[in-house]
Parts: C-alpha cells; sequence; structure tokens
C-alpha cells in the first residue's frame, strides 16, 4: 500500500521507517529540510536503536524516502498518518497543538475524495473534534475526508520494536466508520495476523488511552520511590520489596523500577498534559493524584541531590563530583527533561564542580549544559572527584570494575541512583557505596 506520513521527529520517521519494513510504499512528510536531507540519506537525526539500520535498508530500495512538500505528500497516498508532535507549552502543563492544527489546515486543501487521516500523535481529549471542524472549514468542496485515531506507546530505545511487535493497537474511528477500520486492518495486516490485540473505539475514548496509559505508568515509578523512602528511613530494601511485587500478577514488575525517576520527552508531558485536561473538565480529585505523583517524582531528584551534600560533609561548595549519565534512559541520546543533568546542575548551582559522562548524550548534552564539564569515558570523569553519581543506567557503568576506578578518584564513595550497580561487588573493592532505596 501507499502511506503517507507528516511529521517526521522520534515519532514519525520510526513510524515511516517501520511501514516500509511491513512492505509499504511510504513517503514521510517534515518541513525541516535538514531533517528531510538527513532521513533520505537512511539516517536519523536522534539515537534509537534499529532506526537507522531500517532508514538505510529501505532509502536504498526506494520505498521509503522523504520530503518536505505537502503537496507531495498529498499526491502520494490517500492514507496519511499524523505524527506532528504536541510539545508541551511553556509555563503550562497543557500540549501545545499549534504545530498539529497547521499540519492539518496545510494538508486539507490537498486531499483527494475518501482520503484517510489516521492521528498518532498524543492529544487531549477533544483535539480530534477539534480536527474534524479545521477539515471540513478546509478540504475542498465536494471532497470527503476520513478521520481516525490511533495513538503511539512507543518506548524511546525500544520504538522499532514496539511499532512492529506492539502489545496492543488501539483505533479511534467515527461512529459508523467501518471503511476506515478496514483500510487501518490492511496496513496492520502482517502485525494483526502475529497477534497483536486490535482495540477498536470511540474517538474520546482513543484519546484518553494514550494519557492513562503514560499516567499510570508515571503512578507505579512514583509509587515504588514513595516505597523506597520509606525503605531509606527503616532500613528496608526496596529492590526486595519491588521484586516481591513484581510477582503479584495484578501488579506486575514492567515498569517498577525504584531510583530517580522518570524524565525524557513523553511521560512528563503527557502527565502534565492528562492533568492540566483533567483540571479543565473539572475531574478535580484525579487531578489531585497525578498532581502527587509529579511531586513524588521531582522529590527523588532533590533527594538525590541532599545525598550527595550529605556525603560530603554538608557542604557541596568546591567539591568535584564525577557524575555517570545524561540521557534520561539508557540506549538513547535524549536530554529531555533528563533527571540525571536535572541533578548535575542543581550540585552545579550549589557550587560543586562537576564532570559528566554519557555514551550517547554528550553533545546534546553540552548544548544545553555548557557550564558543567564533561569527560570522554567513564574513568576520566572521576579524575580528582570526592564523589561518584550514577544516574543514568547504561549497562558500560554497571560493567565497570569498581577496582580500576580507585587510581582515579580522590575518595572512593559513590550513590547509586538507579540501583543497578552491584552493592556487594562496590564496597568489596573499597568504596563507600549508597543505593537510594537500600540499606
Amino acid at each position: 500500500m501507499k502511506l503517507t506520513v507528516i511529521g517526521c521527529g522520534y515519532l514519525g520517521a520510526t513510524h515511516a521507517a517501520a511501514m516500509a519494513e511491513l512492505g509499504h510504499q511510504v513517503l514521510g512528510m517534515d518541513t525541516d529540510t535538514f531533517k528531510v536531507e538527513a532521513l533520505n540519506k537512511g539516517q536519523a537525526p536522534f539515537v534509537e536503536r534499529g532506526l537507522d539500520d531500517l532508514l538505510a535498508k529501505h532509502t536504498a530500495v526506494g520505498n521509503l524516502r522523504f520530503t518536505a512538500s505537502y503537496s507531495e505528500a498529498a499526491e502520494f497516498a490517500d492514507i496519511q498518518f499524523l505524527g506532528v508532535g504536541t510539545p508541551q507549552q511553556d509555563g503550562s502543563g497543557a500540549y501545545d497543538l499549534t504545530h498539529l492544527h497547521s499540519a492539518v489546515r496545510r494538508l486539507a486543501p490537498r486531499l483527494r475524495d475518501g482520503a484517510l487521516i489516521i492521528g498518532k500523535s498524543t492529544v487531549p481529549v477533544g483535539t480530534v473534534a477539534q480536527l474534524r471542524q479545521t477539515l471540513d472549514e478546509h478540504t475542498p468542496a465536494g471532497v470527503s475526508v476520513r478521520l481516525a485515531w490511533s495513538p503511539e506507546f512507543l518506548r524511546e530505545s525500544f520504538a522499532v520494536q514496539d511499532t512492529l511487535e506492539p502489545d496492543r493497537i488501539v483505533l479511534g474511528i467515527e461512529d459508523g466508520d467501518t471503511s476506515s477500520e478496514a483500510a487501518f486492518r490492511a496496513v496492520y495486516a502482517d502485525i494483526l495476523t502475529k497477534g497483536s490485540p486490535l482495540i477498536v473505539t470511540d474517538m474520546p475514548t482513543a484519546e484518553l488511552i494514550k494519557g492513562a496509559a503514560n499516567a499510570f505508568l508515571a503512578t507505579k515509578i512514583s509509587f515504588i520511590n514513595a516505597m523506597a523512602e520509606l525503605c531509606e528511613l527503616t532500613g528496608a530494601d526496596v529492590q526486595q520489596l519491588a521484586l516481591a511485587l513484581g510477582y503479584d500478577q495484578r501488579i506486575g514488575a514492567k515498569g517498577m523500577r525504584p531510583g530517580l525517576g522518570f524524565g525524557g520527552g513523553c511521560l512528563p508531558k503527557d502527565l502534565a498534559g492528562f492533568t492540566h485536561r483533567a483540571e479543565e473538565i473539572g475531574a478535580n480529585q484525579a487531578a489531585t493524584l497525578l498532581r502527587q505523583v509529579d511531586v513524588i517524582n521531582q522529590r527523588r531528584r532533590e533527594h538525590t541531590v541532599a545525598l550527595a551534600r550529605q556525603a560530603l560533609g554538608g557542604t557541596l561548595a568546591g567539591k568535584r563530583i564525577a557524575v555517570w549519565g545524561a540521557a534520561f534512559k539508557a540506549n538513547t541520546d535524549d536530554i529531555r527533561d533528563s533527571p540525571a543533568l536535572a541533578v548535575a546542575d542543581a550540585l552545579h548551582r550549589a557550587g560543586a564542580e562537576v564532570t559528566v559522562h554519557d555514551p550517547a548524550a554528550m553533545e546534546n548534552a553540552r548544548r544545553a549544559y555548557p557550564q558543567l564539564e564533561y569527560a570522554d569515558d567513564p574513568a576520566s570523569a572521576v579524575i580528582g572527584a570526592a564523589l561518584l553519581l550514577h544516574l543514568t543506567d547504561w549497562p558500560q557503568y554497571s560493567d565497570t570494575d569498581p577496582a580500576t576506578l580507585l587510581q582515579h578518584i580522590a575518595v572512593p564513595r559513590a550513590i547509586d541512583a538507579r540501583g543497578t550497580l552491584n552493592p556487594e561487588r562496590w564496597r568489596t573493592a573499597g568504596w563507600t557505596f549508597h543505593a537510594l532505596g537500600r540499606p
């Protein structure tokens, strides 16, 4: 089938490459000509595991290409996926839908009769109804355009896998629109044949599902971190507590990892947007719960800074601190709302000399936080430091032999804010070692 993907950032570029992998002819469209040029060369402008391989494979054979032209995008196919970004508004928890509405307005006059737009962007409930009005106002007379919504559930560093092997697919359709469902099933035929469940629902439910999923995941993370606070006060071990809870099938272990908390471009934004929309429609008790989820998450960063201050005798001024990690999670170069960099910056503002290392996010971190120092490898980061903070759970940090670092660090002292370093190994090597939520 021929498919167009409008908006080729993290979501759109991944979706376009995955659709090409399914055997479709795909044209990606984005107004950023530099991004289009890079994608046509088979290169993603961000780090995402496996994506460059897919881009290179399918741009080379010609079943995937990219353009900056709305006219070309509309002419290429009658099924148009919307992957336009919906960032958080400055100074507000609300989503910024400006780019999404603009894309629909610019696309609508160019569409042919019977075209199908399938939205994938994360939006607050009620947005699709607004977009339907925009379509009706801007499509040519006599042209009928169908609208459906299929929110994405991608995890950064697993986005390709989550697109091709999703644990569920959601499709919101307008009343009685069986033709859109049939077209959607044809696009996803290979995936559906392999057993991924498809939930077909109304538009408001489809809009709410994505926000509810991320709000629940954020709640789960904040819950286990609230338990970590109790563990630290009582001498209990949050890792063992989380393990025991995870065996309860009503709870499950996925997503319940104690530590520094969540960050990135999705969970914080979607939690804020979901909370803001709940407040707008008068669901005040739900909004109160969600606000506390965010409070707990932010407190983990503050607590880590407090632990660093305590470990260094009550003051951070003039102390050299090594930080392992800049990305908000491992296997990505994404530093949006990175807990690691938030902690590193707070330490710097308190007078500490902070040196950061990250396997993938160094350049992004340097641009956003030029006031920090950076090291090319984990060992160089700890040279002369009085404290090491482990803030992003890259596997290479867990694999590092702590004994080899003793010749570099001034004082062998470490705080593991991600819970993935082996305490016994580090203490046996001669380190004073503390992990969040553990005795």
